[in-house]
């Protein structure tokens, strides 16, 4: 599961599906309804914040507008708690773990798109997912390096 930092718009066709894919299994996991990747480390920064459900659905309406901006029609039925109006608070997200996610997915659009690739190359620091706001800091403590998924 990959619940990117980076701004959504980075991500080639395959990724911006799976992302959308995962974001919803991430809801079903805070909404309880799964008990498959109930403590994946992904999942931290949600159930930090108040509303877990209100703020995943904030990320998932994100995706949503990009792909819309691409001519893709993503099910917003699918958002348990549709964003209403405004941008809710932001979650801080450190300048070690852009960094690390850039270069993470800057070698997956080398293989599948290199427009996208040369785009996100050329911004640094990248622009973020519109609820995240970046912080002075390393790698974030719930990122696994060492375990780095070969898929989106």
């Amino acid at each position: 599961m990959r619940l990117w930092s980076l701004h959504p718009r980075y991500l080639d066709t395959k990724g911006l599906l799976a992302c959308w894919r995962e974001t919803l299994l991430a809801q079903k996991v805070l909404d309880g309804g799964t008990t498959g990747y109930r403590n994946h480390p992904q999942l931290e920064r949600f159930r930090a914040t108040a509303d877990p459900l209100a703020t995943i659905g904030l990320y998932l309406g994100k995706l949503a507008v990009e792909s819309d901006a691409r001519g893709y029609n993503f099910n917003r039925g699918l958002i348990l708690r549709p964003p209403i109006g405004g941008e809710g608070p932001r979650i801080a997200v450190t300048s070690g773990q852009v960094a690390y996610e850039r270069e993470h997915l800057l070698a997956k659009l080398a293989v599948r798109d290199s427009h996208r690739e040369a785009v996100l190359a050329a911004e640094d620091p990248p622009a973020l997912h519109p609820l995240f706001e970046a912080v002075p800091g390393d790698i974030e403590p719930w990122e696994r390096p060492s375990n780095q998924p070969t898929g989106p």
